[in-house]
C-alpha cells in the first residue's frame, strides 16, 4: 500500500519512525494499536518542541491575557488585541506596535501574543530593547556579531519590549535598524513603545536611519494604540500611607 493511500503510514514516515515502517506488517490486523503509538510519539514530540522553543524565546512571567483588567486602560482596541491572538500575523508575517505610557499593560499583551505564537509551533525571542542593543553594541568581531544578530533575526516572532526608554547611541540604532530590516516582509516583529513615532528621534539623537527604521516597522503593520494611568503606579498610590501619617 502506497504512502498517499495510507495516511498512518505517511505520519509514520513524517516521525522518522523507522524500527516501526520495517516492522509495518506485523500490524496489519492492529490499525488501532499502530494508531495510539503514532498519536503518542507526535503528542511527546509537540510537548517538546513547545518546552523547547519557550525556553529559547524567554518570555518575562505576564499575567494571562484572559485576566486582563480592560477597565482600567482608558482606551485600547480590544478588538484588534483578540484579533492578533490568532497568532495569523506571526505566518503572515505583519508586524504589531504596541504604543503607550508606561505600566499600561503593553507589555503583558506582548508576552501573550508571543506565547500563542509559540503553542501555534512558531519561533519566537523576547528581547528588551537596551539590553538587547547593549549586548550587540559590545561585540567587536564582525564574525561574532553577525552569529549574534542571527539569534534575533531567525525567530519567526521576535518581540522588542521597551523601545523608548533610553537614549540610544548611533551604533545601537544602527543596530536596531540592521535586526528590523534583516526582519523586513519575512518575518513578523512586535515592539511595545511609551512613544510617539514622531518622538523616535528623541532617544536616537544624530542617527540618520530613524525615519527609515519607522517605515519598515509600521508598514502593513497593526498599531494598537493604548491609552492610561500605570497599573503599577495605581498600587504604589494604595500603598502610601494617608497624609499625616
Amino acid at each position: 500500500m502506497t504512502t498517499q493511500s495510507d495516511p498512518l503510514k505517511a505520519r509514520a514516515e513524517a516521525l522518522r519512525l523507522h524500527g516501526l515502517l520495517a516492522n509495518w506488517g506485523e500490524f496489519a490486523d492492529k490499525p488501532g494499536l499502530l494508531e495510539s503509538i503514532i498519536a503518542w510519539e507526535e503528542q511527546e514530540r509537540r510537548a517538546r518542541s513547545l518546552a523547547r522553543r519557550t525556553a529559547e524565546a524567554r518570555l518575562p512571567r505576564f499575567k494571562p491575557l484572559a485576566d486582563f483588567d480592560w477597565s482600567w486602560p482608558r482606551s485600547c482596541d480590544r478588538g484588534a488585541v483578540t484579533r492578533l491572538m490568532s497568532a495569523d500575523f506571526v505566518a503572515a508575517p505583519a508586524n504589531v506596535v504596541l504604543v503607550g505610557p508606561g505600566g499600561t499593560g503593553k507589555t503583558a499583551i506582548a508576552a501573550n501574543l508571543a506565547n500563542q505564537a509559540l503553542v501555534g509551533g512558531h519561533t519566537v525571542r523576547f528581547a528588551n530593547a537596551a539590553a538587547m542593543l547593549s549586548e550587540l553594541a559590545a561585540i567587536d568581531s564582525d564574525s561574532g556579531l553577525r552569529r549574534r544578530l542571527g539569534r534575533y533575526r531567525r525567530p519567526h516572532l521576535l518581540v522588542i519590549d521597551e523601545l523608548g526608554y533610553m537614549t540610544f547611541t548611533n551604533r545601537q540604532t544602527d543596530l536596531l535598524f540592521a535586526v528590523v530590516a534583516s526582519r523586513y516582509q519575512r518575518a513578523a516583529t512586535i515592539v511595545t513603545t511609551n512613544l510617539g513615532f514622531r518622538d523616535w528621534p528623541r532617544v536616537m539623537p544624530g542617527s540618520s536611519c530613524a525615519a527609515a527604521l519607522v517605515d519598515r516597522l509600521v508598514h502593513g503593520a497593526e498599531i494598537v494604540a493604548i491609552d492610561g494611568d500605570s497599573w503599577r503606579g495605581r498600587h504604589l498610590d494604595r500603598a502610601r500611607p494617608p497624609d499625616g501619617d
